[in-house]
């Protein structure tokens, strides 16, 4: 696969590894190879994006939290 996929790219101007990676991946798909599917590896970059968002929130919230913590403790008040 990989001559084809170098001979076919120059023909195409597109790099012969960019070729191979989108055949492999076709490949996948069609559930002629193992490995994740176009659908799923979507899926896994909306999970990791909405996970990064929720530990910012996350972090939000706990320094919030911790602020209003000290600003309500009668300890703090002179």
């Amino acid at each position: 696969m990989r001559v084809a996929c170098r001979d076919l790219a120059a023909k195409l101007n597109f790099g012969a590894e960019t070729l191979r990676k989108w055949v492999t991946q076709a490949q996948a798909d069609a559930g002629e190879r193992t490995g994740p599917t176009s659908e799923e590896l979507e899926e896994i970059k909306r999970l990791k994006r909405e996970n990064r968002d929720l530990r910012e929130t996350n972090d939000i919230l706990k320094a919030a939290a911790s602020f209003f913590a000290r600003e309500l403790d009668p300890r703090s008040r002179p």
